[in-house]
């Protein structure tokens, strides 16, 4: 539970996965570059603190983590909560924030806690990561118009009205730029994949802005030199007064940064075919936090579209991460200095593209389509991510996440279910058990018992995958599921499209009212096919013989 994967996978390497590995790690190391950069200026502080943080948490996230393949480094997440940390307690309450945040992840690893993270509900996680890309998008406004704005406002009602009052203002050479920059990202990928469209929007259009001498601003005309040196570890004083201030944005820095970590080995595990250890990744994610920290770093956490690029280019054990650290630290060493000459329109443009690949739209109006419950969840979350603050969203979010839970099984509970879960009395033969059935050999029949809420999903998916080899048929019985939510559902359209990859036919069996309900009412009824959700568990395995013939 406590052993870094690195040590796992070193076992049985070989030179073919080296090379494999050094060319994953090379190429997420340029990927990682911009938005490194981007990332450190939207979280308001300077470029070289963003490549830093990317190089020292990148390292440690890969030497010490649970999974094969995670990439470490700074995010979209933490934008908007860093930047309220660094203007309210500056730098040095930033980089305490972030010790802090590093200690709690520890604890966490050590107390187990990965796998209880699994059990947020997912209109939580995406109402406010899509409210994190809203607030994004608002932030890089000014940079992608080019307005002359001496102080945005950090409300983002007050930002709007102050976008809409100054937008006399605009630049249009900076317009050009952004939309120049917006257009290569957007059609490069149609080119090639394996140079990222981001690095060739910063090429072409800072050569552009120094071949014309456009009156665009820079990295350099405001931030000045970059450095091209690893700085010296720095500590700060911290006495009892600043631990009480920054408790709440140190926990909202942990909580974040475990749930990002954690969702982007999932999505990992489930493109690579492995499982990862939640608790050792909490403990290499704080070490990271520490290290990144010392070095005036800003919080790290598991980078979901750079951990892709690193699995799709071959990238298969934590060498690849590591490599990726080295190849940034290589960038900033000898090529450090040209990075003042980017143009602050081209990383709005890259931050928008970053906003938007945050947003899960698709997702978010899936939801919609979901049971009411879980569309209130969602809602509240969004906007008390966008109007108030993060914290307050997860907390309410999850609060309220928990009593429409219970207020929903109060109105479809069986009563004869709980009271044979509740008694300690010997339980009745069972005469339409699965046992007293004839379950031909390529079938697989899984029976859930109990509501398929969101604490439950994640175990769901946790099955099927270790279930071994793929059957050509798999009933799910659902006879004794009273109630499913929106996580259910997406761990359902999960399963399916896990099942279809492995050329596996999914059979729902027994479905009650509001799961069937919630099923039509998504979608998901279309996905599974509506032929295929059945009465009862004979009409399933007859199906299933029919099928197999």
């Amino acid at each position: 539970m406590f052993l870094p994967k690195l040590f796992t996978t070193l076992k049985d390497y070989n030179r073919e996965q080296f090379i494999a590995d050094t060319s994953a790690g090379i190429i997420v190391g340029i990927v990682a570059l911009p938005l490194a950069i981007a990332f450190g200026i939207a979280s308001g502080v300077t470029p070289s603190q963003g490549i830093i943080t990317a190089i020292i948490g990148g390292f440690i996230v890969s030497a010490l983590g649970g999974s094969r393949v995670q990439i470490g480094g700074p995010t979209g997440a933490f934008i908007i909560i860093v930047y309220g940390i660094v203007q309210t307690y500056g730098m040095a309450g930033l980089t305490i924030a972030t010790v802090m945040a590093g200690f709690i992840l520890i604890a966490m690893g050590l107390a187990r806690f990965g796998s209880v993270i699994k059990f947020i509900p997912y209109p939580v996680t995406v109402g406010f990561t899509s409210g994190i890309a809203l607030l994004i998008f608002s932030t890089q406004i000014k940079d992608f118009f080019g307005l002359v704005i001496a102080k945005v406002p950090s409300e983002f009602h007050e930002k709007w009205i102050s976008y809409f009052f100054n937008f006399y203002s605009v630049n249009y050479f900076s317009t050009g730029i952004a939309s120049l920059a917006l257009a290569i990202m957007i059609f490069w990928p149609k080119v090639t994949n394996k140079i990222p469209g981001s690095l060739i929007a910063i090429i072409i259009t800072t050569v552009i802005v120094q071949l014309l001498n456009f009156p665009v601003e820079t990295i350099g005309s405001r931030f000045g030199e970059i450095s091209s040196n690893l700085p010296a570890p720095k500590f700060f004083p911290i006495n009892f007064s600043t631990v009480k201030n920054l408790i709440g944005p140190a926990s909202t820095i942990a909580i974040l940064a475990a749930i990002e970590s954690l969702l982007s080995a999932v999505v990992s595990d489930g493109m690579v075919g492995t499982k990862h250890r939640s608790n050792m990744e909490l403990i290499a994610q704080g070490a990271a936090n520490l290290g990144s920290a010392v070095f005036g770093g800003i919080p790290v956490t598991g980078a979901i579209a750079r951990t892709v690029v690193n699995v799709k280019n071959g990238g298969r054990t934590p060498i690849a991460g590591i490599i990726h650290a080295i190849t940034l630290l290589l960038i900033m060493l000898f090529f450090g200095s040209l990075a003042k000459l980017i143009p602050m329109a081209t990383l709005a443009a890259i931050l928008v593209i970053v906003a938007y690949n945050m947003s899960e739209w698709r997702s978010f109006l899936e939801l919609l389509k979901s049971p009411r419950s879980d569309v209130i969840v969602l809602v509240t979350t969004f906007l008390l991510t966008v109007i108030f603050d993060l914290t307050i969203a997860i907390e309410i979010g999850m609060v309220l996440s928990v009593f429409l839970f219970m207020r929903r099984m109060s109105e479809v509970t069986n009563i004869g279910l709980i009271k044979r879960e509740m008694s300690d009395d010997e339980e009745k033969p069972d005469l339409n058990s699965i046992s007293t059935k004839d379950i031909p050999e390529s079938v697989e029949v899984f029976e859930i018992n109990g509501p398929f809420f969101f604490g439950a999903a994640s175990k769901f998916l946790d099955e099927m995958r270790i279930a071994g080899k793929p059957p050509k048929v798999r009933i799910v019985r659902m006879r004794n599921v009273p109630a499913i939510d929106a996580t259910g559902l997406h761990t359902l359209k999960d399963f399916y499209l896990d099942s279809k990859e492995q050329g596996t036919l999914v059979i729902l069996s027994d479905v009650h009212t509001q799961p069937l309900f919630a099923i039509t009412q998504s979608g998901l009824i279309d996905l599974f096919g509506e032929q295929y959700i059945v009465g009862n568990i004979d009409e399933a395995l007859q199906k299933a013989r029919d099928i197999i013939r």
